[in-house]
């Protein structure tokens, strides 16, 4: 531990948001999402108090869309676990493979308003691919595909540096929607995102139909509706064929020395969208490679972001491998 402060990862994702303390490990796992009062413009509620109608998402794609919600739920997060407030910590977070040196100026910039110390930014697909367990300290190649709320995101890293990346708009949103447009069609119901959501985890591989909580929009009653797990993955098909075709040109981008790796070592799936039925097995006829799902795949981020607070010096120790 820090002798001014504790040591910490913080995952902001679109979803959720989740901290990791050295010694600890992950001791937050929340929404990352904020309720405002319609009436007054005032903030209500943070994380896994944000409930209701009003409820704002500032995070998207490992980013403040939202910069002063982001940093205000970032603030609420910190003094959850963090309740020293003349020990500033350091801390050390994911950034998004590909940002801009704006964007990456912005993450940095709410880190230091949070009260931060000091702030330490490691590669999101980096991060991902320590926390699914790869070896990412070999010079050999091996495919993260992490698939969050607004994003996918894929990444074929070698040496401890991605050394092709592809972003992927929708993520498991898109598959959101997609069953939410399902229930509207087929039932003349209306359900939310996170009932979406929820129903999607559920459409496991044993074809047992899934039931919702629905709402009929006239006159505003909720009922339950059977979703059939074969539609629910119809639905999910677009979304999914997107994140396919994105691999196989993060492949095609990939040396030629590293095909073989990869033909060998494969792909292992993070995120929430990671849970949907029958996604490995799709990606594993089209790449013709390996895919595996991570043991802990929606932690994955947080876990390796805290390999680099447990190891400090792991980061600067893989660039002088290259």
């Amino acid at each position: 531990m820090s002798l001014l402060g504790r040591d910490l990862a913080m995952d902001l994702g679109g979803s959720r948001t989740r901290i990791y303390v050295r010694g600890k490990g992950i001791v937050l796992d929340e929404p990352s999402a904020v309720t405002i009062d319609g009436r007054t413009g005032k903030i209500i509620g943070y994380g896994a108090d944000a409930t209701g109608e009003e409820i704002c998402w500032p995070v998207s794609g490992g980013l403040p869309a939202d910069g002063d919600l982001t940093l205000r739920m970032v603030k609420h997060f910190l003094s959850k676990v963090h309740r020293r407030p003349l020990a500033r910590p350091r801390l050390i977070m994911a950034l998004p493979d590909g940002s801009t040196p704006i964007e990456r100026a912005t993450l940095r910039d709410v880190a230091y308003e949070a009260e931060a110390r000091q702030i330490r930014l490691i590669p999101h697909s980096l991060a991902a691919a320590l926390g699914a367990g790869l070896p990412v300290r070999d010079y050999v190649g091996g495919m993260v595909i992490d698939i969050g709320r607004d994003s996918a995101r894929i990444a074929v890293l070698s040496g401890g540096e991605a050394v092709a990346t592809t972003a992927v708009p929708g993520g498991g949103r898109a598959v959101d929607r997609a069953i939410a447009r399902l229930v509207e069609h087929e039932h003349g119901r209306t359900i939310d995102e996170r009932a979406a959501e929820a129903a999607k985890h559920q459409a496991g591989a044993d074809g047992n139909p899934v039931t919702v909580r629905a709402r009929d929009p006239e006159t505003g009653q909720e009922h339950d509706v059977r979703l059939p797990a074969e539609r629910i993955r119809e639905a999910a098909g677009p979304a999914i064929e997107s994140i396919v075709w994105a691999a196989m040109e993060t492949v095609e981008r990939c040396p030629a020395e590293l095909t073989g790796d990869l033909g060998e070592r494969g792909a292992v799936l993070v995120g929430g969208g990671a849970l949907l039925a029958g996604l490995a097995q799709r990606l594993r006829e089209s790449l013709g490679m390996p895919v595996r799902r991570a043991e802990r795949p929606l932690e994955c981020v947080a876990l390796g972001l805290g390999t680099c607070v447990d190891d400090l010096g792991l980061r600067a120790r893989l660039r002088r491998r290259r």
